[in-house]
């Protein structure tokens, strides 16, 4: 399961917090990328448990976000052109 949460700004450490130093989500794989607006999209991809914990915690300080899909997809296509930039270090 996965998850795409947005938080305004002043909000960003204390969710980050409270996600990594949560017992049951912290397992779960959490990244955060800034935003075009005055925040940050955390990407959370668990178990059933882990995303459900997730929620409670966001709920108060973040909001879900609608256009989940299209910032999954833009997240890849990042990591993809990290990848290979990394791998041209090695030619």
């Amino acid at each position: 399961m996965e998850i795409v949460v947005f938080v305004e700004q002043e909000n960003f450490e204390k969710l980050k917090d409270a996600l990594f130093k949560d017992e049951i989500v912290s397992r779960a794989s959490i990244k955060y990328k800034k935003s075009e607006k005055n925040g940050y999209y955390f990407i959370i991809s668990g178990n059933e448990e882990q995303i459900k914990k997730a929620r409670e915690l966001c709920k108060e300080l973040g909001e879900e976000v609608e256009e989940k899909e299209k910032i999954l997809e833009e997240n890849k296509k990042e990591e993809e052109k990290a990848i290979e930039g990394f791998g041209n270090i090695f030619q």
